[in-house]
């Protein structure tokens, strides 16, 4: 079976029953998207206990709904956040809590008060990055691979950073998922995947057997015509090439 449907049957299935269970939360219905769930604010207090997250000092985070206590987390403990733009349209924001008023961490963590909040940044211009949390829809907890929604932005993301040597095999990497989202599936993977380290649900921190090296740069020949319009940061780091 082609490797893109085999993906995408995991996804439905997980979507379906994160509905069917009721344990999807706003917004609904979560197919096609990094689903929210019941507990997730939980799950990110418990990531935010581990030591990978008290040593960091910048950490990157996507802009999706079940991520965001992560990221007002990441504020309130003083770090800085760096949070792409949905779709990565807009590249970069990054987010200093010293900058921010404290009453404002929380409309800070949202899509709309990061860009109230946050600096457009270059990714050559970033910080190392020492700690990054994604969202899943669906992950392995044998080996750490994991689904996202299908578009590839964690991995674009994880590919502009590793490139530009803001992150490498040794970051850590930690998605934020419900019970129901961990799946003995073997998931198929394709070169550019970003596989993770540790997974956190709202009960509980498994620290995975990872199998599979993290991805280094931009899988050029993965890049499509359609991508570099969507993302504009793509071409303009294509034309640097």
């Amino acid at each position: 079976m082609d490797i893109k449907v085999m993906k995408q049957a995991i996804r439905e299935r997980i979507w379906k029953l994160l509905e069917e269970r009721n344990v999807a939360a706003f917004p609904r219905p979560v197919y096609g998207r990094i689903p929210n769930f019941v507990g997730a604010e939980r799950a990110c207090e418990l990531a935010a206990s581990l030591p990978e997250f008290t040593k960091a000092h910048v950490v990157k985070i996507n802009p999706d709904s079940p991520q965001r206590r992560c990221r007002k987390l990441t504020l309130v403990n003083g770090k800085l956040l760096i949070m792409p733009t949905p779709r990565i349209r807009e590249g970069f924001l990054m987010l200093d809590p010293r900058r921010i008023p404290r009453q404002y961490y929380g409309e800070a963590s949202t899509i709309r008060g990061a860009f109230r909040w946050g600096a457009p940044i270059k990714p050559w211009d970033m910080p190392n990055i020492d700690l990054v949390i994604v969202g899943s829809v669906a992950v392995n907890p044998g080996n750490g691979r994991r689904l996202g929604k299908s578009h590839g932005y964690a991995e674009i993301e994880w590919g502009i950073a590793s490139a530009l040597g803001k992150v490498n095999e040794n970051t850590p990497v930690i998605t934020t998922v419900h019970e129901l989202q961990l799946v003995s599936d073997e998931i198929p993977k394709e070169p550019f995947d970003l596989s993770v380290d540790i997974i956190v649900t709202p009960s509980r921190v498994i620290r995975v057997n990872r199998v599979d090296s993290k991805p280094v740069g931009i899988y050029w020949e993965y890049v499509t015509e359609e991508m570099l319009r969507e993302i504009p940061l793509l071409a303009e780091l294509r034309k640097l090439r």
